[in-house]
């Protein structure tokens, strides 16, 4: 574990009666939780629960219908002015969202593109570093993640545990303050998940903070600095991971983490 409770900085993620609806259906009700600096934080429950859709409001990818959202004391989506909030334009969105790396279950590499060229694309036309540096730097992320052979590839040849760990490095190149992961391994074969998951523990052991949407319950005890078990839109349980996985307090929480457990 990673993270510090007495860390001199604000919450890197701070929500406040977070609420989202899809129509008449409550997605996310009254959400209240904080991811405390270099602190790794995994999300689990059933599907439907809600993990994914507020991974995507914390980067603006929904926008919330109630309550406020902060990364590293910033607003999302909004700024207030004499007591009034105002939605930002998508261009204060997208800067925004460069602080924010998000790693999906699919990959969503650009599929033209050789998976050095995908590194680079963001800090290239995103943040206007050289072709050169990027590059330079694209090779050392390449590295870290264990794929730096396959630089001139596309993403096609790859295996999925290859093109997941091509889609961290390109989300690390935009230098992250916070990484995003939404059940990263689901897609993979079996053999292939120690692959990612132990990239994420790398960037765990080396301070990155996360938030984790994950059914692998192993990694949530063993890396999580806390976990927090939702369902129906709301937390059931939040507490240190090793507790939460090994003696869960609430009696939905036994039965979710009993049932993966027995897979």
């Amino acid at each position: 574990m990673t993270g510090s409770t007495d860390s001199p900085h604000a919450p890197m993620v701070k929500a406040e009666h977070v609420s989202k609806s899809f129509g008449s259906l409550h997605v996310l009700k009254d959400i209240n939780l904080e991811v405390g600096y270099r602190q790794v934080v995994c999300l689990i429950g059933p599907s439907g629960s809600g993990k994914s859709t507020f991974l995507r409001c914390v980067n603006h990818l929904e926008t919330i219908d109630g309550g406020h959202l902060f990364v590293d004391g910033e607003l999302i989506g909004y700024r207030r002015k004499n007591g009034t909030l105002y939605a930002l334009s998508r261009n204060e969105i997208a800067r925004e969202r460069r602080d924010i790396g998000m790693v999906f279950q699919h990959f969503n590499l650009f599929p033209h593109m050789t998976v050095l060229e995908n590194v680079i694309e963001g800090p290239v036309h995103v943040k206007g570093v050289g072709t050169r540096e990027a590059t330079k730097k694209a090779h050392e992320l390449l590295t870290q993640v264990g794929v730096d052979e396959k630089s001139n590839q596309y993403p096609a040849t790859l295996s999925g545990g290859q093109q997941q760990r091509v889609a961290i490095a390109r989300a690390l190149a935009m230098e992250p303050k916070l990484m995003l992961f939404d059940e990263v391994t689901s897609a993979l074969d079996p053999e292939r998940v120690h692959e990612v998951l132990d990239v994420m523990k790398d960037l765990a052991h080396e301070g990155m903070t996360m938030l984790v949407v994950t059914h692998e319950m192993a990694f949530a005890r063993d890396v999580g600095d806390r976990v927090v078990c939702m369902e129906n839109g709301v937390i059931v349980e939040d507490g240190p991971a090793r507790q939460v996985i090994e003696h869960p307090r609430e009696e939905r929480t036994k039965e979710f983490v009993g049932l993966v457990l027995r897979r």
